[in-house]
C-alpha cells in the first residue's frame, strides 16, 4: 500500500511516497521523494530583504517601525531564506543584520495577537499544552537545517526572542552602542527557550544575571565581548565593512571544507566532545573532497600566501 505524509509548507520536499511490504515476514519502508521549488521569492518579502554580494548572501530584517521585532510572517520568510540557502550552491556564507541603527531586533511583536492571553483553558492555541510551536523552530538556521557559516552584525538593541538568531549564529560582531537584554521575567513572561540556547555561548552566572535581571540590566557591547558572546566590537559606520570582509574570507576558501568544519564544531557543541568524536570519521568522509585538497596543495606549493588580518 502507499501512504502520503505532508511535510512544512515550507519544506523543500514534496510529500513522501511511502510503500509499505512484507519481505520474510519484515515490514520494510521504502521511500520515494521527489524535489519541489522552496517558496522562496525574495521580490515578494515584506519583513526582510535578501542580497547577493558575490558569494555573501545578506539577510536583514526589515521592520523598523517596531525595532525589526518579529511577527508570523517573518518566521515564514526567514525559514522559507534559510531553507533555500541549502539548495544555493553559490551561497557560501550568509551575513545577518537588522535594518537602522536603533535596534536589530527585539524579539517577538507583542502588538500581534497572542494566544496565551485569549479566554481560553489551553496556552498556545493547540487542544492541549503539550503541543506548542516554538519561534526558533523558523528562526534559527541551524534549526532550519542550514550548515552554512551564518554572521550576525548586530546594529542596535538586541533582546528577548532575537537570541534565537545569536544562538545559531556562528560569529557575532556588533556596533559599540549595540546592548544585550532579556525582558521576559519582566513583563509576566517565563524565559525558557532563549536562555537555554544562549547558555551555549554565554558563562552561566551571566545567562543567569541578564535573564533574572530582565529589563533592570543591559549588557554594552564591550561587556559582551569581554565574556565571549561576540567577538569584535566596531563603530556602527564600520559594521557592514567588517561583516563583509569576515563573510567574504570566509566564502573564499573551499566551501566543502567550510561547512565540514562548521558541522564538526556544532557536533561538538551539541554532544559533548566524547559523542562527537565518535561521529568525526563520518563527518571528515563526508567533508572531504579530493578536488579541493589537490587545489589547496597546489596553493601551498605555490609558495602564495595570504595577507592575513590580526585580531
Amino acid at each position: 500500500m502507499t501512504v502520503s505524509l505532508a511535510k512544512s509548507s515550507f519544506s523543500t520536499y514534496a510529500p513522501l511516497k511511502i510503500k509499505l511490504c512484507l519481505f520474510s515476514g519484515v515490514l520494510l519502508f521504502t521511500c520515494q521523494t521527489r524535489k519541489m521549488e522552496n517558496k522562496f521569492d525574495a521580490n515578494n518579502f515584506e519583513t526582510i530583504t535578501i542580497s547577493f554580494d558575490g558569494n555573501v548572501a545578506w539577510v536583514t530584517l526589515n521592520r523598523p517601525e517596531v525595532l525589526n521585532a518579529f511577527n508570523l510572517q517573518m518566521q515564514n520568510e526567514i525559514r522559507s531564506t534559510w531553507r533555500a540557502f541549502r539548495e544555493m550552491d553559490d551561497v557560501h556564507a550568509v551575513v545577518l543584520t537588522g535594518t537602522g541603527e536603533k535596534s536589530f531586533s527585539v524579539g517577538i511583536d507583542r502588538d500581534d495577537d497572542m494566544s496565551a492571553l485569549e479566554d481560553k483553558e489551553n496556552l498556545y492555541g493547540t487542544s492541549n499544552n503539550y503541543m506548542y510551536d516554538d519561534p526558533g523552530d523558523d528562526l534559527g538556521p541551524k534549526s532550519c537545517d542550514l550548515w552554512k557559516p551564518v554572521i550576525c552584525a548586530v546594529n542596535g538593541m538586541c533582546c528577548g526572542g532575537a537570541f534565537y538568531f545569536l544562538a545559531e549564529c556562528d560569529i557575532i560582531i556588533a556596533a559599540e552602542h549595540a546592548t544585550f537584554f532579556d525582558p521576559h521575567v519582566t513583563y509576566g513572561m517565563p524565559a525558557v527557550y532563549e536562555p537555554m540556547k544562549m547558555a551555549q555561548r554565554m558563562p552561566l552566572g551571566e545567562i543567569l544575571r541578564m535573564t533574572l535581571l530582565g529589563n533592570h540590566e543591559r549588557l554594552s557591547a564591550d561587556t559582551a565581548k569581554q565574556i565571549g558572546l561576540v567577538s569584535e566590537v566596531v563603530p556602527i559606520e564600520a559594521l557592514h565593512e567588517r561583516a563583509s570582509w569576515i563573510s567574504t574570507a570566509i566564502a573564499s576558501q573551499p566551501p566543502v571544507a567550510v561547512q565540514a568544519s562548521l558541522r564538526a564544531i556544532w557536533a561538538a557543541n551539541d554532544l559533548g566532545r566524547h559523542d562527537a568524536l565518535s561521529l568525526a570519521p563520518s563527518i571528515l568522509s563526508t567533508g572531504m573532497s579530493k578536488k579541493a585538497m589537490a587545489e589547496g596543495q597546489s596553493l601551498f606549493e605555490s609558495g602564495h600566501r595570504i595577507d592575513h588580518q590580526t585580531r
